[in-house]
């Protein structure tokens, strides 16, 4: 084991095919590493690490008690030599990281081969693809394939269609079920970019060259496996590439050197579409079509569109004044702009492919005829290539469709400047360019139909077809998101301009703006005059919608179709934005049609009790009914694109629930409010999509997601599902197609699982009624600490770093929706990150302990029991209990410890050193009842794969957040008399503790 290595012998080195692997990439790895340090500090960085490495104890934990020895060390080591400390230890967290990523990727393909080699016979593997599946077999770990030859049948992974599609079988559900789900089958990831990202770009960009590297690197020594050889000159030069890219990365700055713009953030983020999933997804189609043959061969399998994605980056204006109009619009040039360079190229690729001759092969006469069309609209091409193809059809049609495709992207390119938003532009000519994806689509389908009806198949071109179909000329449909009272401000603001109500908008009761904006909806006499001589908050609000307009004209309705309203609390919140919409041209009073599906987000929890009363009074509102519906009259004539009949979709928030009722309450709720919301939507004969907000931590949401959705009610879901994929876990997940794909595949399997198998166990009454005991409970606990306790926000803002964390450049939101230092205008994700940086991760566990220990206590065999066979039997329960274990494995309340005995001011010392012991009492409680709910000697026994990547972590997080509170301490007394804190500019002590908080998110992979 490596000197600096932190894990126990026992937990990384048992002889595994798998763990073998994993020690044998860390030690290369940590070898590079040290030896950068070794030539870029010199000897003394690497003892220095090596003397703070043994703070902590064997099992990776803070050593209690902290010597007077180790205090002193932190105390006198140089700013300088302190910086570099920081620096190396989140440079090697962020080394393990990509190593595990990549390892986790190479098991993920050796599960996919060996699942392919048993599923089925070769040859129905050859029929089904219609071509070789090397891309879907492991690149190297020639080591792990060799020893696990000798599996006699390979592993099912949980989670995988290979696993789902013979259990349901298995278990009798009637394929005529699955056929219906596979028909409605709906699925819908959406990207965001709240301010939880903070690597900067330019370090991701080195994280992706380390991770190629380290896929060559197992080719090379697959090959030297194979070969029987002990070394090789290609892994002697791959592994210098690695040191090289290492020493780069050392010399990088870590830190945004300034804040990042909204294009910034939707940059960031499309990266993983262009490098990763405009790929990757055409091959979960193949995925679940494969394994559908084995237990359902004559199912049609669901259409590619099955799985779908949104982004919120640039069109959520929710607290963020810089997202304005022209920024969602430059957006989705942005958007549209990389989907066309990707068909272009695709293209240009089948026209290397398709180069058939008509002397060998026929054609059907309906393309001869569109070379006709596209001779007379394109003679220049036609003029150029005609003697060049002219036994070659396909690659002459090719031709011409690169031509409209390089036309719309110059479109494209010139729209984005526009700025007026005005259309300066005349429309495309739909036969020179491509209005929309469905245009492209039929051109590809001509292509299709004439090889297949000459015996012919081209892998290629239904790979693209496939993209076609799941990205249009779209990409990912922009969701936009506003905060309720904005639109009721706008409106109350046009109202008293206008002199049209007796009194104030916001002084009528909820029934007289119901009765009014629904007055307004029936009308077609506009409301709001072309100039807008408002405010500019409500000019802003409603430029958006005329945006919106317009963003419909020119890409069509499916670009955006989604209009969030957080914070809403009653049916008028739904309303106003029906008005606004009404009053740009997205909804018809006419005939009752709209372009814009309106989505409620209840967010706390008094808001998703009162959630399902909301809604089944909208669903009582003819007009809103109707709309619902696709007008009055809805004709098949008439149908928006992209917009499905009768479907409401209701987002729930799981951040600020959290933040207001704590983990379990909050969990509760929504469990609740899901079925609610469920039975309502029956009554009305209308088909529900529930929006998931889930944020990158269990305080938010976060976890496992096959897991969290095998929790969900099952009638909630019902094939249909939407969920936020935040910030931090964009890289986690979709860095590398392996892992992308898998966390794709899991999520559609306990889509298709949760809704076809899900059983009766949410309906027992007295099981819900105990679970409404204990979210109560918990909620008390949690709210006389976070709330009621007069010291909380002071604990807060001293002992743990967030005041340091808004100066953080990672965001172009802000950390507070006001200015005001308290915790209603504090946003759940600095929230979450400060508590997780001090080791505390108070609000993924707070309250549960004690809620759990009170009512085990009323009948300690009876409850007790009860609770044990809660976790064996109900999914909600333990998906709750397995959060909670997997955030407690992550505390380390001797460091937070540290943290308020430094940090503290001297006044508050006592009141402060109260607040930690009760923080300490339910911290014993909840481990001692996770563990004997669970019946784990050790946390996380049932996840090993975890609780080796949680180890391998804890170790290296302690010296930094010593490291972290000196520097906090330093940066925070800067400028007192006589002390040596003064030595050092205010700049470069914020600049050294931000450095530890970037390391320590590395270390705990999590921010908020």
């Amino acid at each position: 084991m490596h000197p600096l290595t932190h894990s126990s012998e026992s937990d990384l080195t048992v002889c595994t095919p798998s763990n073998l692997q994993l020690i044998h990439r860390l030690k290369v790895i940590e070898d590079l590493w040290e030896r950068v340090l070794r030539d870029a500090c010199g000897q003394d960085l690497v003892n220095l690490l090596k003397q703070l490495r043994e703070m902590c104890s064997s099992d990776g934990s803070t050593a209690e008690p902290l010597s007077q020895e180790v205090h002193q060390l932190i105390e006198k080591l140089d700013l300088k030599d302190a910086i570099r400390a920081s620096r190396a230890f989140a440079l090697y967290f962020q080394l393990i990281n990509i190593v595990e990523q990549h390892y986790e990727q190479c098991e993920q393909k050796l599960a996919l081969k060996l699942s392919l080699q048993y599923a089925a016979p070769i040859a129905l593997l050859n029929s089904a693809t219609g071509d070789r599946t090397e891309h879907l077999l492991p690149l190297g770990a020639g080591l792990l394939e060799k020893n696990w030859q000798a599996t006699v049948e390979p592993p099912k992974e949980r989670g995988t269609f290979h696993a789902l599609f013979p259990s349901l079988k298995a278990a009798g559900v009637p394929p005529q079920q699955v056929q219906r789900l596979f028909d409605e089958l709906d699925i819908g990831l959406v990207f965001t970019a709240h301010p939880t990202e903070i690597v900067r770009h330019t370090i991701r960009d080195k994280q992706r060259r380390v991770a190629k590297i380290l896929e060559k690197l197992d080719r090379a020594e697959e090959d030297m496996t194979r070969l029987g050889i002990s070394s090789s000159w290609e892994v002697a030069e791959l592994e210098g590439q690695l040191l090289e890219e290492i020493l780069l990365w050392w010399r990088t700055d870590e830190l945004h050197q300034f804040k990042p713009t909204v294009l910034d953030e939707v940059d960031y983020t499309l990266h993983y579409f262009e490098e990763v999933l405009f790929d990757a997804i055409p091959q979960l189609s193949q995925r679940l079509q494969l394994a559908l043959k084995t237990s359902f061969p004559h199912l049609r399998p669901p259409s590619n569109r099955f799985c779908r994605f949104g982004s919120w980056v640039g069109s959520d204006r929710d607290g963020n004044p810089s997202v304005t109009p022209k920024i969602t619009w430059q957006t989705a040039c942005y958007q549209r702009g990389i989907v066309l360079k990707k068909y272009i190229k695709c293209t240009r690729a089948l026209t290397n492919a398709l180069s058939l001759s008509l002397h060998w092969s026929n054609v059907l006469p309906a393309l001869l005829e569109s070379l006709e069309q596209d001779k007379a609209h394109f003679p220049e091409i036609y003029d150029e290539l005609a003697i060049r193809y002219r036994q070659e059809p396909y690659r002459l049609k090719l031709t011409y469709i690169i031509k409209r495709l390089s036309n719309t992207l110059d479109r494209s390119r010139q729209v984005s400047d526009w700025d007026s938003l005005e259309f300066p532009q005349t429309d495309l000519n739909p036969n020179t360019g491509y209005h929309s994806g469905a245009d492209f689509l039929k051109e590809l389908g001509l292509i299709r139909q004439s090889l297949q009806q000459t015996g012919l198949t081209c892998q290629a071109l239904e790979t693209l077809i496939c993209q076609v179909e799941i990205y249009g000329f779209n990409l990912a449909q922009l969701d936009i998101r506003q905060e309720s009272s904005r639109h009721a401000d706008a409106i109350a603001e046009i109202a008293e301009y206008l002199q049209v109500l007796p009194e104030s908008y916001h002084e009528l009761s909820e029934i007289d703006r119901v009765s009014w904006l629904v007055s307004e909806l029936k009308t077609r006499r506009p409301l709001i005059p072309g100039e807008l001589p408002f405010s500019p908050k409500t000019v802003e609000t409603v430029e958006t919608f005329r945006m919106l307009r317009r963003l419909h004209q020119e890409f069509g309705p499916e670009i955006s179709q989604t209009y969030v309203i957080s914070m809403n609390r009653d049916v008028s919140d739904i309303l106003e934005v029906m008005l606004l919409a009404k009053e740009s041209g997205l909804y018809d009073p006419a005939t009752g049609i709209t372009s814009l599906q309106v989505v409620p987000l209840f967010e706390t929890v008094e808001d998703l009790k009162k959630a399902p009363i909301v809604m089944q009074s909208l669903f009582d509102l003819p007009m809103y009914r109707a709309a619902l519906s696709g007008g009055y009259q809805p004709t098949p004539e008439n149908a928006i694109p992209g917009l499905v009949p009768d479907l409401q979709e209701v987002m729930l928030g799981y951040s600020d629930s959290n933040k207001d009722a704590g983990f379990l309450s909050s969990n509760w709720e929504i469990h609740k409010a899901q079925k609610a919301l469920q039975s309502i939507a029956e009554q009305f004969a209308v088909k529900l999509r529930i929006f998931h907000g889930r944020g990158g931590s269990v305080g938010r949401g976060g976890g496992p997601s096959h897991e969290a959705i095998l929790a969900q009610p099952g009638q909630s879901i019902n094939g249909r599902i939407k969920i936020t994929e935040q910030g931090e876990v964009l890289a986690s997940k979709y860095s590398l197609p392996e892992l992308a794909l898998y966390n794709l595949e899991q999520v559609a399997s306990a889509v298709i699982q949760t809704s076809l198998m899900s059983g009766g166990i949410d309906d027992i009454e007295p099981w819900n009624e105990v679970m409404e005991d204990l979210a109560d409970r918990s909620r008390k606990h949690y709210r006389a600490l976070i709330y009621d306790c007069p010291d909380l926000v002071d604990f807060f803002h001293q002992v743990t770093p967030i005041d340091e964390i808004s100066h953080l450049q990672i965001s172009s939101r802000p950390a507070r929706r006001g200015g005001k230092r308290d915790l209603a205008s504090l946003r759940a994700i600095p929230w979450v990150f400060s508590w997780t940086q001090s080791r505390f991760l108070l609000p993924s566990w707070y309250g549960v302990g004690a809620a759990l220990q009170e009512f085990v206590a009323e009948a300690p065999t009876e409850n007790f029991e009860l609770l044990q066979g809660f976790y064996r039997k109900w999914p909600f329960f333990r998906m709750a209990i397995s959060k909670v274990e997997m955030t407690i494995s992550k505390v380390d309340l001797q460091m937070a410890r540290h943290y308020v005995d430094e940090l503290s001011q001297p006044e508050n010392k006592e009141q402060f050193e109260l607040l930690f012991n009760q923080i300490t009492q339910e911290y014993r409680l909840v481990c001692d009842m996770i563990l004997r709910i669970s019946g784990h000697e050790r946390f996380l026994d049932d996840n090993p794969e975890l609780q080796r990547s949680i180890q391998l972590r804890n170790g290296s997080i302690v010296p930094l957040g010593f490291l972290q509170v000196s520097l906090l301490k330093r940066l925070r007394q800067h400028g007192g008399t006589g002390m040596i804190y003064s030595r050092y500019s205010k700049k470069e002590l914020l600049d050294g503790a931000l450095l530890t908080i970037n390391g320590i998110a590395a270390g705990m992979r999590n921010t908020g």
